[in-house]
This record gives C-alpha cells, sequence and structure tokens, in this order.
C-alpha cells in the first residue's frame, strides 16, 4: 500500500442529496409566500389582533381554558388509570363494569354528554343522601340546579370523557410491557406493589406517554365546545367580541395564536419527559434541539474550513485503529 492510499489522505467525498435540496427548496418558499401574505395582506388586521391578544376578557378566558384542561385532565387520567386496572383484572364484574362505561363514554358525543350534565335537572330536580332506590333524602338533600353549575357541568362531561380515552391509553401501555419481566420478578418474590410501581409503570410509561400528550391537546382544544353551556372560555369569548365588532379574522388569530402557544408549550414538556423516561431503554439520551442545532452548527463550520466534520474524523480514526 503506497503513502497516498494510507486512511490519513482519504478524502471524503460528501452524497449530494439533490432532491432533498430541491424539495426543501420548494417548502422553503411556499412558507415564505405564507409568511409574506401575513405581513403584507391589510385584512388580517393585525392591529385588532394586538388590540385584543393580552385584553383583560381574553386572559380571563384563556384561564378558564386552563383551568378546565387542567382539572379534567387531571380527573380524566385518575379515573382512567383506575378504569384501566380495573379493564385488566380477572374479576369478571370489575372488568365488565370498566368496558362498560368506556363503550359508554366512548359512543356518546361530547356534546351530548355535557348538554345532559347542564340538564340533569330536567330528569332530577333534587338529589341527595337516603334510603337506596327512593327520592327519601333524608340524610341531605340538594337541588340539582344549583349543585350543577355550567362550570361543574363541564368539568363533568369533559373529565367523562377524557377517563374512557384516558383508560384504553393506560391499559395499552401496561400491555406492551413485557411480560417475561413479571414472570421474572414474580420469581425474586417481589410484592405486587413494587412489581407495579418500579417495574411496570416506568415501562409502560414510554408507550402512555405519547398518546397521553395527544389526549391532553386534544382537551386544550376540546374545551371549546363547553361553549354549549354558555362557559365563557377562549374561543366562545372570541365568538362573543367578533359577534359585537364584525372583525372575525383578527379574533379568530387571537384564539388559534393562544391554541398554538399552549400546543407548542405542552410539546416542549413531551419532548423532555419522553427523553426522561427513555433512560431505560437508551444508553444515550436523545439530544436536546439545543444540542442538534450547536453539532449542526460545528459540523457545517467545519465542512466550510475543508476539514472533516468532527463525526467524519471520529470514523476515521476508530478506521485507522484508534488514532488519536
Amino acid at each position: 500500500m503506497s503513502e497516498t492510499d494510507t486512511p490519513h489522505n482519504l478524502v471524503v467525498v460528501h452524497t449530494r442529496h439533490w432532491w432533498r435540496w430541491i424539495f426543501s427548496a420548494i417548502a422553503l418558499f411556499v412558507v415564505a409566500q405564507f409568511a409574506w401574505s401575513l405581513l403584507t395582506t391589510d385584512r388580517y388586521q393585525w392591529d385588532v389582533f394586538a388590540e385584543y391578544f393580552l385584553s383583560p376578557s381574553v386572559l380571563k378566558a384563556l384561564q378558564l381554558t386552563l383551568w378546565l384542561t387542567v382539572i379534567s385532565g387531571s380527573i380524566g387520567f385518575i379515573l382512567g388509570g383506575v378504569l384501566a386496572i380495573a379493564r385488566l383484572s380477572r374479576s369478571a364484574l370489575l372488568n365488565s363494569l370498566a368496558y362498560g362505561f368506556i363503550w359508554f363514554f366512548r359512543s356518546v358525543p361530547l356534546v351530548v354528554q355535557l348538554l345532559v350534565w347542564y340538564n340533569l335537572g330536567y330528569l332530577y330536580p333534587t338529589l341527595g343522601l337516603g334510603w337506596p332506590f327512593t327520592t327519601d333524602f333524608w340524610i341531605h338533600e340538594f337541588d340539582t340546579v344549583t349543585l350543577i353549575s355550567s362550570f361543574a357541568a363541564a368539568v363533568l362531561g369533559l373529565s367523562l370523557n377524557q377517563a374512557a380515552y384516558s383508560a384504553e391509553i393506560i391499559r395499552a401501555g401496561i400491555l406492551s410491557v413485557d411480560q417475561g419481566q413479571l414472570e421474572a420478578a414474580a420469581a425474586l418474590g417481589l410484592p405486587r406493589r413494587v412489581r407495579f410501581f418500579r417495574i411496570v409503570l416506568p415501562q409502560a410509561a414510554r408507550a402512555i406517554i405519547p398518546n397521553a400528550f395527544n389526549e391532553i391537546i386534544s382537551l386544550v382544544k376540546g374545551t371549546s365546545v363547553v361553549f354549549v353551556v354558555a362557559l365563557p372560555e377562549l374561543f366562545y369569548t372570541v365568538q362573543v367580541i367578533y359577534n359585537r365588532t364584525q372583525q372575525v379574522i383578527p379574533l379568530l388569530l387571537v384564539a388559534v395564536v393562544w391554541y398554538a402557544i399552549i400546543t407548542t408549550v405542552l410539546g416542549i414538556a413531551q419532548f423532555y419527559i419522553e427523553r426522561y423516561f427513555s433512560r431505560g431503554s437508551t444508553r444515550v439520551l436523545p439530544p436536546t434541539p439545543v444540542q442538534k442545532f450547536t453539532r449542526w452548527v460545528r459540523v457545517q463550520w467545519a465542512r466550510l474550513d475543508d476539514k472533516p466534520a468532527p463525526e467524519e474524523s471520529t470514523a476515521i480514526q476508530t478506521a485507522a485503529g484508534g488514532i488519536r
């Protein structure tokens, strides 16, 4: 082998991804065209958007939207966890009851559930505690209309509907855990509680979290349905304002941007939570967006200097037999 053929003098020729560059250029052109139209089209009325984006009524509605999401999501996932365990139970009664709950609330549209809860006083004027199978509420009696306000009806409808979907997500995550690990833990004599919380749940979380965040994001946008019970959440408030001012597009943009901000924050949280629970399945944690960007900058900077990129240099050194 001549000196010029040694691995140290090999020239790395990068693959030319022409089609990748062409489609990237087309996509960038479309995005730039849309951004240009956003900035130059007067009918978007950005001045009206700026006037209402941080207005007190919109912020108050946003706060109600977040509260509904937090309360309904918490109740939904806690109840969903109980239902998922019941579905996996060997008890035929618990399994059947959990299946019936999930079947019913997944079959009935959310709007119908909200309206039924809001009008429950028509079916049952009073609720209370007393003798079973009678209306003799001798312990305590409540007026249903007073007890179930529009906010309570919204929380009930969203929570129970969310619990039905969460139960199936959690059940699927638990079933995804390798049964061999459960058998090994049982063979070691670990208590059932330790097996579930220390072995099953951390592994099931990797399958549960992506779908759970999808459900939470859907729940954020699903809160817009509670306008049927006249609850002034974000979308309902925006509707009230543009019905009064007739400035539909800028007010809709206000709602869209706020929903996008909430979704973005949830997406960031999902990334870091998934990264945390991936510790058990990967030796090296996936890089964060900041780490990806800095690595990309180093590679591009090395290419400008006509020097091998850091990853390429490492690969050549390894092939050459551990040169330092």
